[in-house]
């Protein structure tokens, strides 16, 4: 153990408290969507990080880099797929859902947006989108939690099953205390930290390259980029998953004006691309580094190994808070998307039939935000829970798989329907799990037939379902006309 390292991270992790607890006696009587979606008053710079922080979780540290350490080049194509789906969400989805969720009865959530776009009374919508958000949302929370307690083991020697209830401990207080104001000013700072992290430590480790450094690289192949057709379609297909990613759109919605947002999607995107682009350089540069080491592999370590080679205690231990930054601002988002789904879209319309207040909504919403949390630390202890990269995979794609169709086709498609959004969520979502089951031998990303599957059968059932009503295409209308202003 370090003392050194170990008397950073614990600055960094009463620092991210600290923010939780302001948040708490700032808006102590704040309302639910100001618990939910800080009153729609985020700036450029908080809604930009935040989005791309809760996005770019430990395994853009931990993850993505190992997989082109040990795999090769091929394996670039999740990086160069993000990034064109982030790029496309900035500046098609944004402007619009922003708009259209205000317009649509000022919602606050991702299902509770769906379900008012059609002015429909039904909660079938709601009830299906918050059952996908806990099961996808609880295994996403357990990748950061796993990759909080590898970390603290590997820094510390503390035992990794006690260092992830330390992690998930500090995630929860913030989260419970302040709500989406503290989510996203923690985002904002931990942002920060992941790019300047992610930009120093590679190209330190470039200039300490010892001529014949290319030699620790003897993978058959592992320079190719064109290595397989399924590592491009597969890495193309992350990118569609951003269409649907509740804890990411939900930074649309919160944004306080168009201009705000045009001026957000300009930081957004070049922070995400540059974060890509030096997760790349982290995984070849740590090859030639380090060389092949197994237990780098396994425990998806190449970013955190470097970073102690190279640095003293106190620089590293400031770099290596990147990667708890990475993995907590990730987590706290999905802890809250969650919340704020099963609250608003379960809660009160259905089991307490629209009758709780905003201070019991609030609370509920803290109940499912520590019930989540203790699922996940359950998954992230199991030893048979899968890699972090593996379990971020999965879900991901049902993320995208069952919203992206849905979200994209209310906001471009008039003739869309509420039937063809809730059939299509659920077929995004059943095709994507049943392909993980039964078919992930053909080393086809999940996301990519059940995106599809759930596409098809959103239009088709429109195209037979009854057409929207006239006040259904008036609020299309309004909502079109309010994003171009």
């Amino acid at each position: 153990m370090n003392l050194q390292e170990v008397s950073v991270f614990i600055i960094y992790l009463v620092f991210m408290l600290s923010i939780g607890v302001y948040f708490f006696f700032r808006d102590k009587h704040q309302t639910e969507k100001g618990y939910f979606l800080g009153d729609r008053k985020m700036g450029a710079w908080v809604a930009a990080l935040s989005a791309g922080a809760s996005d770019m979780s430990a395994w853009v540290l931990m993850g993505l880099p190992t997989s082109i350490y040990a795999l090769g080049l091929g394996q670039v194509w999740i990086a160069v797929g993000l990034a064109l789906g982030y790029t496309l969400s900035w500046l098609y989805e944004a402007p619009r859902l922003r708009t259209f969720s205000i317009t649509a009865n000022d919602s606050i959530t991702v299902p509770q947006y769906l379900t008012n776009r059609f002015m429909s009374e039904s909660k079938a919508l709601q009830i299906i989108s918050a059952v996908v958000f806990l099961i996808a949302y609880t295994i996403y929370a357990a990748s950061s939690i796993k990759a909080c307690g590898t970390l603290f083991n590997t820094v510390t020697g503390l035992d990794t099953t006690i260092a992830m209830y330390l992690a998930a401990f500090i995630i929860i207080s913030y989260t419970f205390l302040g709500g989406f104001s503290a989510v996203s000013w923690t985002d904002f700072f931990q942002g920060m930290l992941v790019l300047a992290a992610m930009f120093i430590v590679p190209l330190a480790a470039a200039s300490m390259l010892e001529s014949g450094a290319s030699a620790n690289i003897d993978t058959p192949n592992y320079w190719n980029v064109f290595s397989s057709w399924q590592d491009i379609v597969s890495g193309l297909g992350w990118g569609l998953g951003y269409f649907g990613m509740p804890h990411i759109i939900i930074r649309f919605m919160s944004i306080k004006s168009q201009p705000e947002l045009r001026k957000s999607a300009k930081i957004g995107i070049s922070w995400t691309v540059l974060i890509l682009i030096f997760a790349g350089l982290v995984g070849v540069i740590g090859r030639m580094f380090i060389g092949f080491d197994e237990s780098v592999n396994n425990n998806s370590l190449v970013f955190v190994v470097m970073t102690r080679k190279i640095f003293p205690a106190v620089v590293s231990g400031i770099l290596l808070s990147a990667v708890l930054a990475a993995a907590m601002s990730t987590a706290d988002s999905q802890l809250l998307a969650a919340a704020s789904a099963f609250a608003s879209d379960v809660y009160r319309p259905v089991i307490r039939r629209d009758k709780a207040g905003n201070k019991e909504m609030i609370w509920a919403s803290r109940l499912v935000v520590l019930v989540i949390a203790v699922a996940a630390l359950y998954i992230a202890s199991r030893p048979d829970a899968g890699s972090i990269m593996a379990l971020v995979s999965n879900a991901w794609g049902v993320f995208g798989a069952a919203f992206g169709p849905a979200i994209m086709l209310s906001l471009f498609w008039k003739r869309f329907t509420f039937s063809g959004a809730s059939l299509g969520i659920f077929t995004g979502a059943v095709v994507d799990i049943c392909w993980l089951m039964y078919m992930s031998h053909t080393g086809v990303y999940e996301i990519i037939p059940g995106f599809f599957a759930g596409l098809i059968v959103a239009v088709l059932v429109s195209l037979i379902t009854p057409e929207p009503s006239k006040e259904v295409n008036d609020l299309f209308d309004r909502a079109l006309a309010m994003s171009k202003e």
